[in-house]
């Protein structure tokens, strides 16, 4: 098993021609950053004739943007009360509604600049793996459809012809939502900037942030920026102490693994309609197939510290409790990426200073709202509303224990995987 990001073998949009920069460059916006966020950015921008450019410190897509589930989700990953538990009724309400309308906007990209990433319309699944967790789908269900969202409870034979599994009691399809490769997604956003007039520079790390009367100077180890105003879209991978967006999450993992491409009638019935899921285990596995029949399945915690012989005993573990028809499945590959984590299980959007604008804390539901905030910065940049966004523009106040956090959580997702590999859990 090797270690590599299963969605390079299937990519069908190159990688864009970028070059670090090694000039001084004058912009009315500059994005540090080059995964969805950024290039959402940058793309809504150049297309109303603003100049922009993107600073990415690795390749464009080298980030979490690049190497997750690739799941279109509706929503934020707690339920729409719940939401409003922790925002507020007003705020609550504009979040489920805009990011309940997500996946129609990343679709409408998708179309409009015919980004090759293998998308799917057909749903969600989110799967019910005891009595308790068809408890929490029954509630989810309710929320959900209180607001008119087209989502059903599937059970009995349905449910087991839509995951290919007796041994899910019920599971929650979302028809808003689908799958892509978030790979190919996040290069075709790079392409569709790149031809709207924004500026992309790769292996061009933001060495810091310096304000002037005239607004921001952006310098990187060959050039340097000057713009008007700066928005930091670096998320998860936001390494530099001196950017602010570091002290607003607490940064986690996610791993998956993915085998050979599989063949054969116990296969084909496997999401015979291509939705992505993932489950109500306490730690929660991810399930879904790619365009060439391999099944990817995927956990919180890091991969990429743990020896292979662990990651193949757990992704054996759960493959054999879901889809015990297949026999024995060999694993391709295996590879790691980054979430941003917040207390509040809700992104945070703010402007640390006049003509600075962050935002981070996805919480794991990065391709949707990050095409989401992308359009709702640009907006904001552009005429001065934010309406657009998820949430308002306000103050935040740094997370506190940030080391302890990320330790507390990867402990917890190592014991709860040793767990399933002893089967001591299921």
């Amino acid at each position: 098993m090797q270690q590599q990001c299963v969605w390079e073998l299937s990519c069908k949009e190159p990688d864009p021609i970028t070059e670090p920069l090694k000039q001084s460059l004058s912009v009315d916006v500059c994005v540090i950053g080059g995964g969805i966020t950024g290039l959402s950015t940058a793309l809504h921008l150049a297309e109303q004739g603003t100049s922009v450019c993107v600073l990415e410190a690795e390749q464009f897509a080298h980030g979490g943007s690049g190497r997750n589930v690739g799941l279109v989700n509706a929503g934020l990953w707690i339920p729409p009360d719940d939401i409003i538990d922790v925002l507020g009724e007003a705020d609550g309400e504009r979040a489920n509604a805009i990011l309940g309308a997500a996946p129609k906007q990343l679709f409408d990209l998708v179309e409009r600049h015919q980004i090759q990433c293998d998308a799917t319309r057909t749903g969600t699944l989110h799967l019910a793996h005891n009595s308790k967790g068809v408890k929490e789908l029954e509630r989810r269900y309710q929320q959900f459809s209180q607001r008119g969202a087209p989502v059903t409870l599937q059970r009995d034979a349905e449910c087991e012809r839509l995951v290919g599994s007796s041994r899910v009691p019920a599971a929650l399809l979302d028809e808003r939502a689908g799958t892509i490769n978030p790979l190919a997604y996040t290069r075709g956003l790079a392409r569709a900037a790149q031809q709207a007039g924004a500026r992309l520079f790769s292996q061009s790390a933001a060495q810091s942030l310096q304000s002037e009367t005239s607004g921001w100077v952006v310098p990187t180890a060959q050039g340097r920026v000057q713009a008007q105003q700066v928005v930091l879209a670096t998320n998860a991978y936001t390494e530099q102490a001196w950017n602010v967006v570091k002290q607003h999450y607490f940064p986690g993992h996610f791993f998956q693994v993915a085998s050979e491409p599989l063949s054969g009638s116990a296969a084909d019935a496997i999401l015979p309609d291509q939705q992505g899921c993932w489950d109500t285990r306490t730690v929660l596995s991810s399930l879904r197939k790619d365009v060439d029949g391999r099944l990817i399945l995927g956990s919180l915690g890091r991969g990429d510290s743990k020896p292979q012989a662990f990651i193949k005993t757990w992704a054996d573990r759960v493959q054999r409790h879901y889809f015990p028809q297949l026999g024995k499945v060999t694993w391709q590959c295996t590879w790691s990426g980054r979430i941003a984590f917040t207390p509040e299980h809700t992104l945070r959007v703010f402007s640390p200073a006049n003509g600075l604008l962050a935002v981070t804390g996805y919480n794991g539901r990065g391709n949707t709202t990050g095409t989401v905030v992308g359009k709702g910065l640009s907006n904001y940049l552009l005429h001065g509303r934010d309406e657009d966004l998820p949430l308002p523009i306000r103050d935040s106040d740094p997370i506190t224990g940030v080391p302890i956090r990320s330790l507390a959580y990867e402990a917890g997702f190592s014991l709860y995987h040793a767990g399933q590999c002893l089967r001591v859990l299921i």
